[in-house]
Protein backbone atom coordinates (compact mmCIF):
# COMPACT_ATOMS: atom_id res chain seq x y z
CA UNK A 1 0.00 0.00 0.00
CA UNK A 2 1.15 3.26 -0.74
CA UNK A 3 3.08 5.55 2.10
CA UNK A 4 4.96 8.35 1.92
CA UNK A 5 6.17 10.26 4.61
CA UNK A 6 8.32 13.31 3.99
CA UNK A 7 10.26 15.27 5.89
CA UNK A 8 8.79 18.72 7.24
CA UNK A 9 8.52 21.93 4.92
CA UNK A 10 10.82 24.37 5.96
CA UNK A 11 8.31 27.07 6.66
CA UNK A 12 8.87 31.04 6.92
CA UNK A 13 11.48 32.78 8.83
CA UNK A 14 10.78 33.18 12.58
CA UNK A 15 10.54 36.73 12.76
CA UNK A 16 7.55 36.54 10.47
CA UNK A 17 5.72 33.72 11.60
CA UNK A 18 6.01 35.51 15.05
CA UNK A 19 4.46 38.88 13.32
CA UNK A 20 1.80 36.26 12.32
CA UNK A 21 1.22 35.13 15.96
CA UNK A 22 1.18 38.74 16.95
CA UNK A 23 -1.79 39.17 14.28
CA UNK A 24 -3.82 36.93 17.08
CA UNK A 25 -4.34 40.14 19.55
CA UNK A 26 -6.49 41.94 17.21
CA UNK A 27 -9.86 41.56 15.72
CA UNK A 28 -10.71 39.77 13.51
CA UNK A 29 -7.32 38.39 12.47
CA UNK A 30 -8.68 35.59 9.32
CA UNK A 31 -10.59 38.12 7.96
CA UNK A 32 -7.56 40.69 7.76
CA UNK A 33 -5.48 38.16 6.04
CA UNK A 34 -7.87 36.98 4.01
CA UNK A 35 -8.07 40.92 3.00
CA UNK A 36 -4.79 41.06 2.80
CA UNK A 37 -4.21 38.10 0.06
CA UNK A 38 -6.97 39.22 -1.97
CA UNK A 39 -9.92 36.28 -0.35
CA UNK A 40 -7.53 33.80 -1.25
CA UNK A 41 -6.38 30.90 1.07
CA UNK A 42 -9.53 31.20 2.90
CA UNK A 43 -11.12 26.98 4.05
CA UNK A 44 -14.87 26.49 3.34
CA UNK A 45 -16.76 27.44 6.14
CA UNK A 46 -18.50 24.32 6.70
CA UNK A 47 -14.57 23.86 8.32
CA UNK A 48 -15.63 24.86 11.70
CA UNK A 49 -13.70 24.78 15.30
CA UNK A 50 -15.01 22.01 18.60
CA UNK A 51 -14.57 25.52 20.31
CA UNK A 52 -13.33 29.00 20.52
CA UNK A 53 -9.45 28.91 20.05
CA UNK A 54 -7.20 30.80 17.93
CA UNK A 55 -3.69 29.50 16.24
CA UNK A 56 -1.17 30.05 14.28
CA UNK A 57 1.80 27.38 12.89
CA UNK A 58 3.18 25.89 9.49
CA UNK A 59 1.30 23.49 7.87
CA UNK A 60 2.30 19.81 8.05
CA UNK A 61 0.01 18.30 5.95
CA UNK A 62 -1.62 15.04 5.25
CA UNK A 63 -3.92 13.53 2.85
CA UNK A 64 -5.39 10.17 3.19
CA UNK A 65 -7.75 8.42 0.73
CA UNK A 66 -11.31 8.24 0.12
CA UNK A 67 -13.12 4.65 0.80
CA UNK A 68 -10.02 3.39 2.58
CA UNK A 69 -9.52 6.53 5.59
CA UNK A 70 -6.96 5.28 7.63
CA UNK A 71 -5.55 6.34 11.34
CA UNK A 72 -2.77 9.88 10.55
CA UNK A 73 -0.62 8.75 13.40
CA UNK A 74 2.62 8.54 10.65
CA UNK A 75 2.17 12.39 10.93
CA UNK A 76 3.40 12.35 14.80
CA UNK A 77 6.97 10.61 13.12
CA UNK A 78 7.59 14.43 11.69
CA UNK A 79 5.57 16.55 13.92
CA UNK A 80 7.43 19.41 15.50
CA UNK A 81 7.04 22.59 17.37
CA UNK A 82 4.83 25.09 16.36
CA UNK A 83 2.88 22.85 13.36
CA UNK A 84 -0.67 22.35 12.25
CA UNK A 85 -1.57 19.20 11.50
CA UNK A 86 -4.06 19.50 8.31
CA UNK A 87 -5.69 16.71 6.85
CA UNK A 88 -7.41 16.14 3.38
CA UNK A 89 -9.69 13.08 4.46
CA UNK A 90 -11.59 13.59 1.44
CA UNK A 91 -14.21 15.52 3.14
CA UNK A 92 -15.44 11.97 4.51
CA UNK A 93 -17.89 12.63 7.33
CA UNK A 94 -19.00 9.72 8.30
CA UNK A 95 -15.65 8.12 9.66
CA UNK A 96 -13.16 10.37 11.82
CA UNK A 97 -9.93 10.27 11.77
CA UNK A 98 -8.79 12.05 14.69
CA UNK A 99 -10.07 11.70 18.07
CA UNK A 100 -8.94 12.33 21.77
CA UNK A 101 -5.44 10.41 21.69
CA UNK A 102 -4.41 12.11 19.09
CA UNK A 103 -5.25 15.14 20.01
CA UNK A 104 -2.82 14.59 23.11
CA UNK A 105 0.22 12.77 21.00
CA UNK A 106 0.03 16.44 19.47
CA UNK A 107 0.33 18.08 22.56
CA UNK A 108 3.30 15.86 23.81
CA UNK A 109 5.01 17.40 20.26
CA UNK A 110 4.11 20.89 20.71
CA UNK A 111 1.82 20.88 17.69
CA UNK A 112 -0.22 23.83 18.13
CA UNK A 113 -3.68 22.64 16.10
CA UNK A 114 -5.32 20.40 13.53
CA UNK A 115 -7.50 20.95 10.80
CA UNK A 116 -9.29 18.44 9.43
CA UNK A 117 -11.29 18.18 6.27
CA UNK A 118 -13.54 15.49 7.52
CA UNK A 119 -14.69 14.35 10.34
CA UNK A 120 -13.07 14.23 14.17
CA UNK A 121 -14.81 12.09 17.58
CA UNK A 122 -13.92 12.17 21.49
CA UNK A 123 -14.52 16.04 21.16
CA UNK A 124 -15.35 15.72 25.29
CA UNK A 125 -11.36 14.29 25.82
CA UNK A 126 -10.27 16.81 23.16
CA UNK A 127 -12.04 19.66 24.69
CA UNK A 128 -10.52 18.95 27.89
CA UNK A 129 -7.48 19.12 26.52
CA UNK A 130 -8.02 22.35 24.95
CA UNK A 131 -5.97 21.23 22.17
CA UNK A 132 -7.88 23.50 19.25
CA UNK A 133 -8.96 21.84 15.89
CA UNK A 134 -11.58 22.60 13.32
CA UNK A 135 -13.29 19.83 11.38
CA UNK A 136 -16.32 19.52 8.66
CA UNK A 137 -17.97 16.64 11.27
CA UNK A 138 -18.24 14.78 14.38
CA UNK A 139 -19.33 10.83 14.68
CA UNK A 140 -18.60 7.94 16.71
CA UNK A 141 -17.76 5.91 14.04
CA UNK A 142 -13.66 5.31 13.42
CA UNK A 143 -10.91 4.20 10.66
CA UNK A 144 -10.69 0.43 10.32
CA UNK A 145 -7.12 0.78 11.60
CA UNK A 146 -7.40 -0.07 15.18
CA UNK A 147 -8.81 -3.29 13.78
CA UNK A 148 -7.12 -3.84 10.27
CA UNK A 149 -3.78 -2.84 12.05
CA UNK A 150 -3.10 -0.89 8.60
CA UNK A 151 -2.05 3.08 8.43
CA UNK A 152 -1.94 3.43 4.54
CA UNK A 153 -2.40 4.10 2.20
CA UNK A 154 -1.39 7.81 4.00
CA UNK A 155 1.20 10.81 2.28
CA UNK A 156 2.59 12.85 5.15
CA UNK A 157 4.04 16.34 4.06
CA UNK A 158 3.12 16.52 0.30
CA UNK A 159 0.57 19.25 -1.67
CA UNK A 160 -2.77 18.79 -0.25
CA UNK A 161 -6.11 20.49 -1.41
CA UNK A 162 -7.92 20.87 2.25
CA UNK A 163 -11.51 22.45 2.36
CA UNK A 164 -10.75 23.92 -1.64
CA UNK A 165 -7.75 25.42 -0.89
CA UNK A 166 -4.07 24.29 -1.82
CA UNK A 167 -2.26 23.51 1.02
CA UNK A 168 2.00 23.26 1.03
CA UNK A 169 4.10 21.83 3.52
CA UNK A 170 5.30 24.99 5.45
CA UNK A 171 2.31 27.21 4.51
CA UNK A 172 1.39 29.51 7.24
CA UNK A 173 -2.08 28.37 8.59
CA UNK A 174 -4.35 30.94 10.70
CA UNK A 175 -7.06 30.21 12.44
CA UNK A 176 -9.53 32.00 14.76
CA UNK A 177 -13.31 31.41 15.83
CA UNK A 178 -14.65 33.15 12.48
CA UNK A 179 -12.32 30.26 10.26
CA UNK A 180 -9.28 29.29 8.64
CA UNK A 181 -7.01 30.76 6.43
CA UNK A 182 -3.78 29.62 4.88
CA UNK A 183 -0.87 31.90 3.62
CA UNK A 184 1.73 30.43 0.80
CA UNK A 185 4.87 30.37 2.41
CA UNK A 186 7.15 32.12 -0.65
CA UNK A 187 3.67 34.73 0.21
CA UNK A 188 4.19 35.34 4.27
CA UNK A 189 6.31 38.22 4.18
CA UNK A 190 4.18 40.47 1.83
CA UNK A 191 0.95 39.06 2.87
CA UNK A 192 2.06 40.24 7.15
CA UNK A 193 3.04 43.53 5.74
CA UNK A 194 -0.06 44.11 4.33
CA UNK A 195 -2.10 42.67 6.96
CA UNK A 196 0.04 44.87 9.46
CA UNK A 197 -1.27 48.08 7.70
CA UNK A 198 -4.94 46.77 7.83
CA UNK A 199 -5.00 45.95 11.17
CA UNK A 200 -3.66 49.51 12.06
CA UNK A 201 -6.33 51.62 9.51
CA UNK A 202 -8.82 49.25 11.12
CA UNK A 203 -8.13 50.26 14.66
CA UNK A 204 -7.82 54.17 13.24
CA UNK A 205 -11.02 53.36 11.88
CA UNK A 206 -12.78 52.43 15.01
CA UNK A 207 -10.95 55.47 16.79
CA UNK A 208 -12.50 57.42 14.26
CA UNK A 209 -16.10 55.72 14.69
CA UNK A 210 -16.08 56.24 18.42
CA UNK A 211 -15.52 60.04 17.51
CA UNK A 212 -18.85 59.76 15.96
CA UNK A 213 -16.95 60.51 12.43
CA UNK A 214 -19.79 59.53 9.41
CA UNK A 215 -19.20 56.96 6.58
CA UNK A 216 -18.24 59.83 4.23
CA UNK A 217 -15.92 60.95 6.63
CA UNK A 218 -14.19 57.76 7.06
CA UNK A 219 -14.08 57.01 3.29
CA UNK A 220 -12.65 60.13 2.53
CA UNK A 221 -10.13 59.14 5.14
CA UNK A 222 -9.36 55.78 4.71
CA UNK A 223 -10.43 54.88 1.39
CA UNK A 224 -12.49 51.73 2.37
CA UNK A 225 -14.31 50.88 5.57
Amino acid sequence: MRRIINPPGKGPDREILAGFEDLLKIMSPSCVVADSQERAGVLRSDIRPLFEARFVGTALTVRLFPGDLVDCLDALSVAQKGNVIIVDAAGETETSIWGGLMAGLCQQKGVVGAVVDGAIRDTDEIKSLKFPIFSRAIVPRSTHSPYSKRLEPIEVNVPIQCATVLVSPGDVVLADEIGVVVVPQKEAAEVLKRAQEQAAQEEATRQRIRQGKTVEELLAEFGRL
